[in-house]
């Protein structure tokens, strides 16, 4: 038995074997990094250095698109100015151009901190009106616009860039009237009006248009993150159950190593033990030979049995046998060519294959022990279901103990942990000559109150 449980330490790292799924994975963990490592070849750098590759290229877009509108104002009107000599006219204009594009620089390339952020909208937007107010045309009114365009593109939410349209209109209703003022003086016609109306209109409809793109984008963005949390989580839990299963599979196989282990060491121990008592006594006492040659034959048959069993389970193979038809086999078994009387009432119970296997074995293990140490010749078996539980009874006639001095040896022993760890619990009862009674009580199954109920339901 040492031998035994060093072999199985010295073999237990070697039984973990990576599961064909887990192998799958780290294959495909190899290729995202192969393409990865392409990628970075492709562009020179990996998909994170690309995205802010690209949000520095639109950062200087954005800025040489900015310099172009001014500079295309600068062209349609400082020549005018100049020859018209309103020298207070063209300062305005040069200050607000010059104050929108170091705002514009120091907002886009040097800023690093969102707090300030908002004080420089302000900046380029006073500068825009600035624009507006010096100059007309198309160009002045888009430049107002391109600048509520970065602020609605950075608002975090649509009730920042809803204040902020909602201010600027008044800014830009200010900056149009001081342009048409200085322009017209004090009369405004219906060709200034219309034009009016026309920015307005371009402001609102912008904005509209844009939140619009903005939320379907952001819905886009948000639903893309989600996916790839989703992706990312479907990863890990097929890896956490990749490695569950071969667990699972390992500790399953050591509960099973560990039952041969013990039952079926011990039965053969017992077997040993019962041939050689009988062969002392075999020519002084012959009936007790008998009876002992008898147990150890039951008990070689029941180490036979957990052995075939084990196999079974550690290649995957089940027999589909009920519980009852699988308890009269062993009965009868227990009874052909013995003389041992066994009367039985067995309900069919659908169970779990775990407390299936555990009320053979008990069963087995009863009748072996109760000719083995009681010399038993008759036993009544009991399987019935009560008040919601599953009741095991088995009682022979044999010569009984004493349950205040009697120690549990290794066979109740197991049998004790092995039921409460079903979820039930096991006692004895018996007295020096009125024989011996093992009762089990375990937790009924699922699926066998689901089938209990509707028969309830008819009978009621």
């Amino acid at each position: 038995m040492g031998k035994g449980k060093k072999r199985q330490k010295e073999t237990k790292p070697t039984e973990i074997e990576v599961s064909p799924d887990l192998k799958q994975e780290t294959t495909a963990e190899d290729e995202e990094a192969k393409l990865r490592a392409y990628f970075k070849r492709l562009f020179g750098s990996d998909e994170n250095q690309y995205e802010e590759r690209l949000l520095f290229i639109a950062k200087w877009v954005l800025f040489g698109l900015l310099l172009l509108v001014e500079l295309l104002i600068l062209l349609q009107h400082v020549e005018n100015l100049i020859l018209q000599g309103n020298w207070f006219m063209f300062s305005v204009l040069f200050i607000a151009a010059v104050v929108l594009t170091v705002a514009e620089g120091v907002k886009l390339f040097v800023l690093r901190q969102d707090k300030y952020r908002t004080v420089f909208y302000v900046i380029e937007i006073v500068a825009a009106c600035g624009f507006v107010v010096v100059t007309e045309g198309t160009y002045s009114v888009l430049l107002y616009i391109l600048m509520l365009t970065q602020f609605y593109v950075g608002a975090a939410t649509l009730r920042s860039a809803l204040y902020m349209y909602v201010g600027s209109l008044p800014l830009f209703a200010i900056s149009y009237t001081l342009q048409v003022y200085f322009a017209e003086g004090n009369s405004i016609g219906v060709e200034i009006l219309r034009k009016g109306f026309s920015a307005f209109s371009a402001i609102t409809l912008h904005f509209l248009a844009l939140q619009v793109i903005l939320i379907f984008y952001r819905q886009y963005v948000r639903l893309n993150k989600t996916l790839v949390e989703l992706d990312k989580s479907k990863k890990e839990l097929e890896k956490a159950y990749a490695v569950v299963a071969e667990v699972t599979a390992l500790e399953e196989r050591q509960r099973i190593a560990k039952e041969i282990h013990d039952t079926a060491g011990h039965s053969m121990t017992t077997v040993i033990m019962q041939t050689e008592a009988a062969k002392r006594i075999i020519d002084t006492n012959p009936t007790e030979a008998k009876v002992k040659l008898i147990a150890a034959n039951l008990q070689a048959k029941n180490a036979l049995e957990r052995l075939r069993e084990s196999v079974h389970l550690l290649s995957g193979q089940t027999e589909n046998v009920t519980l009852k038809v699988d308890m009269e086999n062993i009965i009868h078994e227990s009874t052909d060519g013995t003389g041992i009387k066994i009367r039985s009432s067995i309900e069919d119970i659908t169970v779990s294959e775990a407390k299936h296997r555990f009320l053979c074995n008990t069963l087995k293990e009863g009748i072996s022990n109760g000719l083995r140490h009681g010399n038993a010749k008759a036993f009544w078996l009991e399987l019935k279901i009560k008040e919601g539980k599953i009741h095991f009874l088995l009682s022979d006639n044999g010569s009984g103990l004493d349950t205040e001095t009697f120690e549990s040896g290794f066979g109740l022993t197991t049998m004790r942990e092995r039921a409460r760890s079903l979820g039930g619990e096991m006692f004895i009862m018996s007295e020096p000559g009125e024989g011996f009674e093992l009762n089990i009580t375990l937790p009924m199954d699922v699926q066998s109150l689901r089938k209990r109920l509707p028969a309830r339901d008819s009978e009621e």
